[in-house]
């Protein structure tokens, strides 16, 4: 398309699914199709998934499954996981089945500190501005009360406020630093409706402060904003057991069976530590983790991608881009553990409007944030747990591929009788993309 096109967000939903269909589809009845049939027959659901987001055209599905028998502190949950990716929900599931009968998982909130800033410039002394900020904190925080009370019945609200100098980075350039206790919701537009206060009310009492210049009255305010990097908002993940005990009592032959826990401990610990000063190996390591608690995120209507930016922060945080998660061996106990930055909310949002949302914490059993902290980094630890077994074990492509041979028989429309004899051939051979594809076209020969 060479031209832009004007008015969009002002066409209805119909003119811009035929204006996306007739530019960018050489069969526009064949795209208008397939864009309704993902909308929902409920007309009344699917306004409200319309209305989640601008522009809306249709739903883009994704399965949501779920890893059952996690047992966390001493209670079974069973968790649910919106993710694409194969493999991903069965191997927590397996991870959780194993460590059930080991003593389960063991979460701990660290704390739940979350973190908002107002940008400002400022031309004067910085002593002069100190000064001006113990004199004007009282107020400045005083300002939000109409925005805080709610919060602060529940036991939240602005925890602390502190001006930061960064001048030494960058001309005039300073900060006041917030933290906040949003309870168990996310909080992300209390904390900015607080700041944006915070910024107004900075503002005001500079211009009646009597030691201010006319010039250094003038504060500039660059923005108001939260930040997704919580590092006082943590929570530790761990399983332990006497190394004796990662052994399996399964039937020989079955692929990742534990045979010799002490020299499968060491290789674990091993690839960990690896993980933890190699960054192109703590990347997908990483990833891996993040399976697991973006699947969960997913589900209960939380914000991924601030999870996500979040967690890598804290990944970086001693200079380094490390594994989030350690092993140890120490006593004859074996101990995998990993603490993680989580800003989650179990009200507000998505939280009480999706209606798979809703559903997704009622199997939960409607958890508190704090809780919903606690099911998301197992669910990490477990998702790791399981790559790393692979990996040191049979290697991870072999159970991997056997999951997404299905998508591969999809993908090529494979019959049932194609199937049957699909499956059979590969309970001996190594599934990969490529010899599925030429099984298939000899079968079809």
């Amino acid at each position: 398309m060479k031209n832009e096109v004007a008015g969009f967000s002002k066409l209805s939903k119909e003119e811009k699914i035929n204006w996306i269909a007739n530019h960018y589809f050489a069969n526009p009845s064949e795209a208008i199709l397939t864009l309704k049939q993902y909308w929902n027959n409920d007309s009344k659901l699917q306004q409200l998934h319309d209305e989640f987001i601008e522009n809306t055209i249709t739903n883009f599905y994704l399965p949501m499954g779920i890893a059952p028998n996690f047992l966390i502190n001493g209670n079974y949950y069973s968790v649910p996981m919106v993710i694409e990716e194969s493999s991903v929900v069965a191997a927590a599931a397996k991870s959780a089945k194993y460590w059930s009968t080991r003593g389960g998982f063991k979460a701990t909130v660290l704390n739940t500190e979350k973190i908002g800033q107002v940008h400002f410039l400022f031309k004067g002394e910085t002593a002069k501005l100190q000064a001006f900020f113990k004199d004007a904190k009282k107020n400045i925080i005083a300002s939000t009360d109409s925005i805080t009370k709610n919060m602060q019945r529940r036991g939240g609200g602005i925890l602390s406020l502190e001006l930061r100098d960064k001048t030494n980075e960058l001309e005039n350039y300073y900060q006041l630093h917030a933290t906040f206790d949003t309870k168990d919701s996310m909080g992300a537009n209390f904390i900015n409706s607080c700041l944006e206060q915070l910024a107004k009310a900075l503002k005001e009492e500079a211009q009646q402060y009597i030691d201010f210049s006319e010039l250094k009255k003038d504060i500039t305010i660059v923005m108001s904003i939260l930040s997704n990097y919580v590092p006082n908002c943590i929570v530790r993940a761990e399983v332990s057991c006497k190394v004796s005990e990662l052994a399996e009592n399964l039937s020989a032959g079955r692929p990742g069976k534990i045979e010799n826990p002490q020299e499968f401990a060491e290789k674990f610990v091993q690839a960990v530590r690896i993980a933890e000063i190699e960054p192109f190996r703590a990347v997908t390591h990483n990833k891996g983790i993040m399976n697991g608690v973006d699947s969960v995120v997913l589900a209960t209507g939380n914000d991924f991608r601030a999870v996500e930016a979040g967690v890598h922060a804290y990944a970086s945080r001693n200079g380094n881009y490390s594994s989030l998660s350690h092993a140890k061996i120490e006593n004859d106990i074996f101990t995998f553990w990993m603490e993680i930055p989580l800003a989650l909310g179990t009200v507000g949002g998505l939280t009480s409007l999706h209606p798979l949302v809703k559903m997704a914490l009622e199997i939960l059993e409607k958890p508190s944030s704090q809780e919903l902290m606690q099911i998301v980094a197992v669910t990490g630890l477990a998702q790791n747990f399981a790559a790393l077994r692979s990996l040191t074990t049979t290697g991870i492509q072999e159970g991997h591929m056997k999951m997404h041979l299905n998508n591969i028989l999809n993908q090529y429309q494979a019959t049932s009788e194609e199937r049957k004899a699909i499956a059979k051939h590969f309970e001996n051979n190594t599934v990969s993309h490529a010899s599925v594809v030429t099984l298939i076209e000899n079968l079809r020969k």
